[in-house]
Order: structure tokens, then C-alpha cells, then sequence
């Protein structure tokens, strides 16, 4: 290594250094000397050394040998005891600064390396030695061969031997991660959408120290950091909701989770703005230009806008039309023209709170260069959502320029949405407290005055299926005509994400992406995005946000 850089490195950690003495040493004085060796030998190792890539655990790891080789000149070495030699390296009150301070550490290290062991070994070493009860008590109580006793004695003396002589590697502790997005595909469960989203920073990070290899609780807690039993409750929990697979002791991640590079994030931009600028421009002009739009037996968005001399004032606005129709034929497909190979069952997990699903995560590491609209995505994403009941349909897709309604109530306020929309069709007027419910969530606006009670849908109300078919078959031709072209657009991302994710995990990743430009999220925002950019989508008012990008099929 370069002096210079040596030297940089070192003064940095001049004062940690002293504070880790100063803790250490009797006097001042030899704080000082002990500093001042550290540094020396960490100066002089760095000079020799181009492979080091953490010059934190470098340097701690030489302070701790050059105090061990302090305190072996000033009193007798004890670190490796045998935890039979436990009880008699307590310190007594009697031993001198530097002893107490071995011992001490000692007993931490000891105290630590007892969590790495088995449950039952824990039990039972903790019994023997730390409440003095014998063999035949402990077994009586565990209700287990004393045999087995002294087997797990014998055993764990190897373990904590073992763990006392090795350096665990923290790398999660130094490192965590944090998942930057979050999603699912399926049913929700009564826990709702953001389950995994809400999870604390230690489930995240126990999913990830698994999602490439199968790990043991104890193989968990060295990459993160912390005692075993401080992970174990999380981990059987984790476990028990469908986030890991257990093989044997070793458990595995069971969500999606990816860690995109720039190069990824690269392909994916250039694959849809291409097939968006294709798609998304033929789409809008092919409906704008469809005398479907204008007929009332396919599709309503005649909106309550306002009151003149007392009665309501209707108006056909195309612009918020295209708003919601766009986005659900972008994402409806009924053709051929992708092999849906791995289905739905294969791929999903079943929760205990009802939900089937594929649970997503995304990790990204700082120096990547984000996509693009990725705060849109991220921030005011959400969808898109499809519900039916009775044969009625609700698709929705909350974006930036929508209000906030895919939450975690969405499940129930959909469910519950549903049948009073097919009530209202039908022509049974509903309650005051339900025709308010509805309005609350921008389905539908209410005027009631001397003139009379009017209750009006604001969303986009598509005349049952067939007339959802013709409307989706005006997308699906330009699928079609662009068969090839986006295929060959597909294909190079696709086959850089699945040489990305671990073969356990490819059953998921390929269902996700056998509905690239469909049932996609990301292709509706770019959809969106080209068609505001040049300009034949105009921003929607105020009012309108609320019904925005909604659509009732009955």
C-alpha cells in the first residue's frame, strides 16, 4: 500500500485507539505505549498489504492481538478456558486492573458463545453451570436421559471451545440492509398489502442473509451480528408465515428478492420506453378514434360536474376516459402470445392469515444508478388491482396524479364496494350511509336538493364483459402487430434477472415475468409517462383525481 495512504488511514483512527487503550491500561501511561504499538504495527502491516477492503476490522483485529500481548506480559493468558475452569476465573476482587479486565472480557466472550448453542444445550449448560444443579436434576426436569445430559455437556464444551477461538464474521451488523420496495401478487390476507413492507429492519435482515444459501439460526446470527437467541423467536415466525423454507436446520428465503445493478436498470429503461412509445401512442389514438367510446351500451363516463339552477350538470370529458381505460388495456391480455409455462399455484405461498401470494422485495446498493420513474413507482404506486364478486369487476391503479386509495383498507373497502355498485345498477336505491360510502371513495357524487336526489357514478362504468372484450381487443391487436418487436425487446432482461436470481427462487421470478408488458406495473407507468410527455394526455383536475384510473365492469 502506498505510505501516504497508510499514514491517512492510521491518523484516522488515532483516537479510538486511545480510547480503546485508555479503557484497557491501568495508567495513562501505558494507555499511551499500548496507542502508540498499535499504531505502529498497523502503519507497518498496511505498508505490505493491498488486499484489504474493511481497514476497521483490520485494525481492530491487530489492537486486539497487540493487548493480548500486553496483558501476557503483565498477567496470565486466559483466553480459550475451558468452561469447566468457568467458575474459578470469576475475578475475586484481589487480582490486579489488568486480570479483572481479562477475566472480564472472558466471561463476556463465554457468556456470548453460550447463545450460539442448540436450545436444549442452553438449558442444560446453564442448569450445570451457572445454577449448580446436577445431572440427575437437570434430567429429571427436562424430562431426558441423564445420558443425554452429559452428551450435550460434552458437546457444548466443544462448541464454545470452538466459538472462543474463531472470529465471527458480522458482516449484516456492519452492513444492514433495508428493502427499498415492497410488493406482492395475489391475494392479500387479512394482514393486508404492506406485511412485508412494515416488517422491522431484523426481519428484513434475516431474509436476506438467506436468500442465496440455506443458513442455520446460528450461520444467521454470525452474518448479522447478534446472539442467536435474540433471532430465533423472529426467524420461527418468519418461518411460520411463509417468508423462509426450512430444509432440515437451515432455513431459505420464500420471497422474491432482488438486487438489481445499473446495467439491469439499464436494460429495463431501454426495453420500455421502446415498447411503451410503440404501444401506448397506437393505443391512444386507436381509442380516441373508436366509435365505442361514444356508445353508451359499451362504456358511461358521463360525470356529475356541477349544479346549475339547482339540477346536476353532466359532462363527457375523453381525456379522463383515456385515463382509465389505458392503463387496463395496457395490463389486459386474452391471446397467445406469451407461454405461461410456471402458473400461478406453483409460484404462490399460502399465508396463515388467508392471503395467496408471491411476496416481492427490492434491494439496492448505493452506488446504483436508479431507473427511470422510480419515485413514481416507489412513492404513489400502487396496482394494478383487480376484484370481482357476483360478476362484477373493480380495476384500479393509484399513481401520483390519483388520490390515495390502494391502501391498507383496500381489500375490505373493495369487497364492501362491490355489491352496492351492482345494487345501484340494478336500480335498488341504497341507504344515505352507503350512497356516503361510496362517495368517499370518488365511485360516485350525490346531489340532493329541492329539485330532487341524484347519485351519479364519477369512475369509468364499462357494460359488462363483452363489451370490456371489444374495448381490450383494440390492445390486443397492437400486441399482435408488435409480436416480434417485443419479444426481442423481453428478451435480453429476462434472461439477465433470471442468471441474477438463485435457482430456488426461479419458479417465482419467471411467473413475474411471463406478464412483462401485461399484467406490469412498470409498462402502465411508462405507457403514462410517454403519452403526458407528448402531450395527448392532459392533467386531470382536481375533482377527477379521486375516480381516476378506476374502472366498473358489470
Amino acid at each position: 500500500m502506498d505510505k501516504n495512504y497508510a499514514e491517512k488511514i492510521v491518523t484516522e483512527y488515532l483516537k479510538p485507539i486511545y480510547g480503546f487503550s485508555l479503557k484497557r491500561c491501568k495508567t495513562e501511561a501505558d494507555a499511551e505505549d499500548l496507542s502508540q504499538e498499535i499504531v505502529l504495527r498497523a502503519y507497518r502491516a498496511l505498508l505490505t498489504r493491498d488486499d484489504i477492503y474493511d481497514f476497521g476490522k483490520f485494525i481492530w483485529a491487530i489492537a486486539h492481538n497487540t493487548l493480548s500481548n500486553y496483558y501476557r506480559d503483565s498477567a496470565k493468558q486466559v483466553i480459550g478456558v475451558s468452561i469447566d475452569e468457568f467458575a474459578e476465573i470469576i475475578p475475586d476482587g484481589t487480582a490486579d486492573l489488568s486480570a479483572d479486565m481479562i477475566h472480564r472480557e472472558t466471561c463476556d466472550k463465554l457468556h456470548s458463545e453460550i447463545a450460539y448453542l442448540s436450545k436444549l444445550q442452553r438449558r442444560i449448560v446453564i442448569a450445570y453451570y451457572y445454577e449448580n444443579k446436577k445431572q440427575a436434576e437437570i434430567a429429571r426436569e427436562l424430562d431426558i436421559p441423564v445420558g443425554t445430559v452429559k452428551w450435550h455437556l460434552f458437546e457444548a464444551k466443544k462448541e464454545l471451545k470452538k466459538g472462543m477461538d474463531i472470529m465471527r464474521n458480522n458482516e449484516l451488523k456492519f452492513n444492514p440492509v433495508k428493502f427499498d420496495f415492497c410488493s406482492i401478487s395475489g391475494s392479500v390476507g387479512n394482514r393486508g398489502i404492506g406485511s412485508l413492507r412494515r416488517s422491522s429492519a431484523l426481519s428484513q435482515n434475516i431474509i436476506y442473509a438467506v436468500h442465496k444459501k440455506a443458513l442455520t439460526v446460528n450461520e444467521i446470527a454470525d452474518l448479522m451480528g447478534v446472539s442467536p437467541v435474540y433471532i430465533e423467536s423472529e426467524i420461527e415466525s418468519l418461518y411460520d408465515n411463509g417468508f423462509l423454507l426450512k430444509q432440515g436446520d437451515k432455513y431459505l428465503c420464500n420471497i422474491l428478492l432482488d438486487e438489481p445493478t445499473t446495467e439491469l436498470f439499464e436494460l429495463q429503461d431501454e426495453m420500455y420506453d421502446k415498447a411503451a412509445d410503440v404501444f401506448a401512442n397506437e393505443l391512444y389514438d386507436a381509442l380516441i378514434n373508436s366509435p365505442l367510446i361514444d356508445d353508451e351500451s359499451v362504456v358511461t363516463y358521463n360525470r356529475m360536474v356541477g349544479v346549475e339552477n339547482g339540477l346536476p350538470v353532466f359532462e363527457k370529458d375523453k381525456n379522463f376516459l383515456m385515463w382509465s381505460l389505458i392503463p387496463f388495456i395496457a395490463t389486459r391480455y386474452h391471446g397467445e402470445v406469451e407461454d405461461y409455462s410456471v402458473t400461478f399455484e406453483e409460484a404462490a405461498t399460502y399465508r396463515p392469515d388467508g392471503g395467496f401470494n408471491i411476496s416481492m422485495a427490492t434491494v439496492i446498493d448505493h452506488d446504483v444508478k436508479l431507473p427511470k420513474h422510480w419515485e413514481s413507482m416507489t412513492k404513489s404506486w400502487n396496482g394494478p388491482c383487480f376484484n370481482e364478486k357476483d360478476n362484477i369487476g373493480l380495476c384500479q391503479v393509484d399513481t401520483e396524479w390519483s388520490g390515495n386509495r390502494v391502501d391498507l383498507g383496500y381489500g375490505n373497502y373493495s369487497t364492501r364496494s362491490l355489491p352496492l355498485f351492482k345494487r345501484e345498477f340494478e336500480g335498488d336505491k341504497l341507504s344515505c350511509d352507503e350512497y356516503a360510502f361510496l362517495a368517499e371513495h370518488g365511485f360516485m357524487k350525490i346531489l340532493d336538493n329541492e329539485n330532487g336526489f341524484w347519485a351519479t357514478t364519477q369512475c369509468v362504468w364499462v357494460h359488462g364483459d363483452e363489451a370490456w372484450k371489444a374495448l381490450a381487443d383494440i390492445g390486443e391487436k397492437i400486441r399482435e402487430k408488435h409480436r416480434d418487436e417485443f419479444e426481442a425487446l423481453k428478451k435480453p432482461y429476462i434472461e439477465a434477472v433470471m442468471e441474477a436470481t438463485p435457482s430456488h427462487l426461479h419458479k417465482m421470478q419467471k411467473f413475474g415475468l411471463q406478464f412483462l408488458f401485461t399484467s406490469d406495473g412498470w409498462f402502465i407507468l411508462h405507457c403514462m409517462k410517454t403519452l403526458i410527455a407528448n402531450g395527448k394526455l392532459k392533467m386531470p383536475t382536481e375533482e377527477q383525481k379521486q375516480a381516476l384510473s378506476t374502472v366498473v365492469i358489470y
